[in-house]
């Protein structure tokens, strides 16, 4: 879609005629769809389309004579960028000085009810929101006195080229990589809803009903998910589905294991057998839905398939980085074109599906903006020198990747050096964490920000978020992040482990491993869990300052890189082999041209 400043004032102005001609004052464009997930498909991206800004969240917010937009810390920098020169406001959220939207629109809409606006009602698409979501928001505006409309979506009148509703074929996912059939979680669920008393759940999250089903789609950019509903009561399954995505094989499967197949459309107006059937709520109050906690604990299939696909992207990992930094020493390399190298290395292995997110590759000051993603107005060269971030991830049939790495492509600035130091002691310290089964990611966030808090130094996202088993690269209800969030961990989930910094106009480091969540042993006090890095790929080590490096961490990094070697040296040459890093023992600074350590055996 279109993003330039003209096209954008241009949409703000249709739309606050369209706002008039509907007795309306604001409206409010959120970042999901109908069916609630992170990433949606380009239908639904009316916050982008609207804002111009392409984040993956936030809201935009357009009265009749104001507009803003609120995101997170992980936006900030890009989000200003992207809405310079536009109506928009930029709303820092989570920063105690920004006001919530509704706090935003009350003060907003008093002065134009002094303005002598009539209609003091706020719109929204109403399908696009829970329930619950609308019910808050009348409760906050009911105070104001303000009406809050639902059933309007200004975007299918003024979004003359907006993208149609996909229509992408289903695939069946085989049961080698899906570890359990689909009747058998079928059951379980069924299970799960007789012990809460429930007789039926509406099933929106597409990842869910993706691995319910043990069903596959390509209908949202990166993952391999597809637009539909299930309602599964406690004897019949219902999926709803535009029927041209589903082709004979797939349609046998569906009888073959007992559900039924309706029209893609609100299931809520199908009938629920049962005179007062109870619904189980879309999200519980751990924040996160049943069918989220059954998928977050991968089976030993499932375990299998990311330990095969890990080494498979660690072999392209390898390869890219043996390439890389010559590469940049002869020039002519920007960070679009080492995205598409390192794309085509994957894509060389088997069972490559595509990325799972858009890479992030962020040279210099690009990677202080935490979700930067190159353009070619944006792209620049890379020098032999300073830092470049590069987080990416791919989909394999059987695994699902999600890694990070910040590499020194020349000599380093001191700030550089401490603040890539500061990231993997946090980085290690979290891996080395021994921590009791059931507690939640943010009792242990701490521990990967210790070493650069006492350094006066923070971040301002997660430091971690489940992965999906060719599923979504973001997977809950368990994260580990600095805000609360009480779902529990337990053995079998997967979780990433990124802290980073980043100093804007400068640099960013991050460094990032998926984890798998496996048992270590039982005490008197309970049963106790570790992390275990799924991701093989070498850290680079040119820009640690090993003073600051405790024995301990230095034998987690042998250790890390020998299980890197053991697992990626029969898939590689004798170079790429070489390439890998070699045993290290304490070590200690010693200056040089490149900025780099000696390493003292």
């Amino acid at each position: 879609m279109e993003r330039s400043m003209s096209s954008i004032n241009d949409r703000v102005r249709l739309l606050r005629n369209y706002l008039l001609r509907n007795g309306l004052c604001a409206f409010i464009f959120p970042s999901t769809d109908p069916h609630q997930g992170e990433y949606v498909p380009e239908h639904w991206m009316t916050r982008q389309w609207i804002s111009g800004f392409d984040g993956s969240a936030g809201t935009a917010v357009v009265t009749l004579s104001d507009a803003a937009l609120w995101t997170d810390s992980r936006y900030f920098i890009a989000a200003e960028a992207q809405l310079k020169g536009t109506p928009f406001q930029l709303m820092k959220d989570g920063l105690p000085e920004t006001p919530s939207i509704e706090e935003w629109l009350c003060e907003k809409v008093k002065r134009l009810k002094s303005e002598k606006v009539k209609n003091l009602v706020v719109g929204i698409d109403g399908e696009v929101y829970t329930p619950e979501d609308i019910e808050q928001m009348e409760a906050a505006f009911g105070k104001a006195g303000i009406k809050l409309r639902t059933d309007l979506d200004p975007a299918e009148e003024l979004w003359t080229d907006r993208p149609p509703i996909p229509k992408n074929k289903v695939e069946i996912q085989p049961l080698e990589f899906a570890g359990e059939t689909a009747q058998s979680k079928i059951e379980r669920v069924r299970q799960a809803l007789r012990e809460k008393g429930a007789d039926s759940i509406l099933i929106s999250q597409l990842d869910e009903i993706a691995w319910l089903l043990n069903l596959r789609g390509s209908d949202v950019h990166c993952n391999p998910v597809f637009v539909s509903y299930v309602l599964l009561t406690l004897d019949e399954v219902t999926l709803f589905i535009d029927e041209e995505k589903l082709d004979d094989s797939v349609r046998n499967y569906l009888k073959e294991i007992g559900v039924k197949v309706k029209p893609y459309k609100d299931p809520s107006k199908s009938p629920l057998k049962g005179e007062t059937p109870k619904v189980l709520p879309l999200r519980e109050g751990s924040g996160g839905s049943l069918i989220s906690s059954l998928k977050s604990i991968k089976n030993a299939a499932e375990i299998e398939g990311f330990r095969r696909a890990m080494i498979r992207d660690g072999v392209a990992m390898v390869k890219f980085l043996r390439w890389l930094k010559p590469a940049v020493e002869m020039g002519g390399e920007t960070e679009l074109s080492i995205d598409r190298k390192l794309t085509a290395l994957r894509a060389e292995q088997p069972l490559y599906r595509g990325l799972s997110f858009d890479t992030i590759a962020a040279y210099g000051p690009h990677g202080a903006i935490v979700h930067y993603e190159a353009t070619p107005e944006t792209d620049v060269p890379l020098e032999p020198k300073g830092l470049l971030l590069l987080d990416s991830g791919a989909q394999y049939q059987d695994g699902t990747t999600d890694i990070t790495r910040t590499i020194a492509l020349g000599p380093l600035t001191d700030e550089e050096r401490l603040d890539y130091t500061l990231v993997l002691k946090g980085h290690i310290r979290l891996a080395l964490t021994r921590f009791p089964d059931g507690i939640s990611g943010t009792q242990i966030d701490a521990l990967a920000r210790y070493a650069m808090w006492q350094h006066g130094i923070n971040y301002g996202h997660g430091t971690g978020h489940g992965v999906g088993s060719y599923l979504c690269v973001h997977e809950g209800p368990h994260q580990i992040r600095h805000t609360w969030k009480p779902a529990p961990l337990h053995a079998g989930m997967t979780v990433t482990n990124e802290p980073g910094i980043y100093r804007a106009g400068k640099h960013g480091v991050r460094i990032e491993n998926t984890m798998l969540i496996v048992e270590d042993g039982e005490t008197e006090f309970g049963k106790f869990l570790r992390l275990e890095p799924l991701t093989l790929c070498p850290i680079d080590l040119t820009p640690v300052i090993w003073d600051m490096m405790t024995q301990e961490e230095v034998d987690y990094i042998n250790a890390y890189h020998k299980k890197v070697y053991d697992a990626l040296a029969p898939y590689l040459n004798e170079e790429e082999r070489m390439s890998l890093p070699q045993p290290l023992q304490k070590a200690s600074p010693c200056p040089s041209k490149g900025g780099e350590n000696k390493i003292v055996k």
